[in-house]
């Protein structure tokens, strides 16, 4: 739905966002499925479950009501905003990214001693910034003259990254576009067949695992604002540029951070260019959105939501 019709998608979000309690199909989905891991939560015997989004935390909380209501469960909360499909009384503990996210969720009626402003989680390596970054620029293959503006569209590519890249080559002075498609195959075949046509510089890479180089290594980051990949945007300290959201989750991430004061907003294809170039060209505004990050910054989230999963285990005696 996100990717071929998100317009309703976004209807469906926003009228769920409204609704004062779960809807029957929702709870029909979250029972059937919770019927359909018996088998699989009796063979693994967990000590803890971890909801990393919210439909399998409705799942978890019809098992914990039909099955075994003694199994603690924890939620991580992976966005900026927190939808009520989050939200059950029955699970024991959340892990969120903001106060606001906190307030949300006590507003709600979760205990506030349940909720622990912990962060988005994220690789570790993404808050350690490198000694040498001319050094880690030369050994990515960039050229040191040039700006290096980073694109990325998530894991499967989406967004308007075609033509992000292509108000970016049309930029002056001269950028360095870094285009990370994931898995996205048709994207990057489409990509490399126009740099080569225009003979641009732009670097094209499919999926990779050093993520945390490239942001440490580019000047901007022009992404779609899903809570992961900002989070690590966040946690490196670069300048973001947010590509027009998809309705839902990104548009309230996309307003949280631009509010905050870590990323400019280009919400149509055509400004993306006169936005990047508004990073490169004020030292002031990038140094804003460089703290506007620090302040939000959580790269430790994955080590706090591990000590506090660990104790969970320990206190059910599991």
């Amino acid at each position: 739905m996100v990717r071929t019709i998100p317009s309703l998608y976004g209807l469906i979000y926003d009228r769920a966002e409204r609704a004062p309690a779960a809807g029957g199909f929702r709870k029909w989905a979250a029972e059937f499925t919770a019927r359909n891991i018996t088998g699989l939560m009796q063979r693994l015997q967990p000590s803890v479950v971890v909801c990393t989004h919210a439909f399998p935390a409705g799942v978890m909380a019809a098992y914990k009501r039909l099955y075994d209501s003694a199994i603690p469960v924890m939620a991580v909360v992976t966005d900026f905003a927190v939808h009520p499909f989050w939200i059950y009384k029955n699970i024991d503990a959340y892990a969120v990214a903001t106060a606001e996210v906190r307030s949300a969720l006590i507003g709600r009626g979760i205990e506030a001693a349940r909720i622990g402003i912990d962060g988005i989680p994220v690789d570790r390596r993404f808050g350690a910034f490198p000694a040498d970054r001319a050094g880690l620029r030369a050994q990515l293959g960039l050229d040191g003259e040039r700006a290096v503006v980073l694109v990325m569209g998530g894991g499967l590519g989406l967004g308007p990254v075609a033509a992000t890249v292509t108000a970016l080559a049309q930029m002056s002075p001269a950028v360095t576009p870094v285009v990370i498609v994931g898995k996205n195959r048709r994207l990057e075949t489409r990509l490399l067949e126009e740099a080569r046509r225009s003979g641009g510089d732009a670097r094209v890479c499919g999926f990779v695992e050093n993520v945390f180089d490239w942001m440490h290594a580019a000047d901007v980051l022009v992404t779609k604002p899903g809570g992961l990949t900002t989070s690590e945007a966040l946690a490196a300290r670069v300048p973001l540029v947010l590509l027009r959201p998809l309705p839902g989750q990104e548009e309230r991430n996309a307003r949280f951070l631009a509010a905050r004061g870590a990323a400019v907003l280009a919400t149509r294809g055509r400004d993306v260019g006169s936005a990047v170039g508004a990073v490169l060209e004020n030292d002031d505004l990038a140094e804003r959105l460089r703290d506007g990050a620090a302040a939000l910054a959580h790269p430790d989230a994955a080590e706090r939501i591990a000590v506090r999963i660990a104790a969970m285990a320990q206190t059910a005696g599991r």
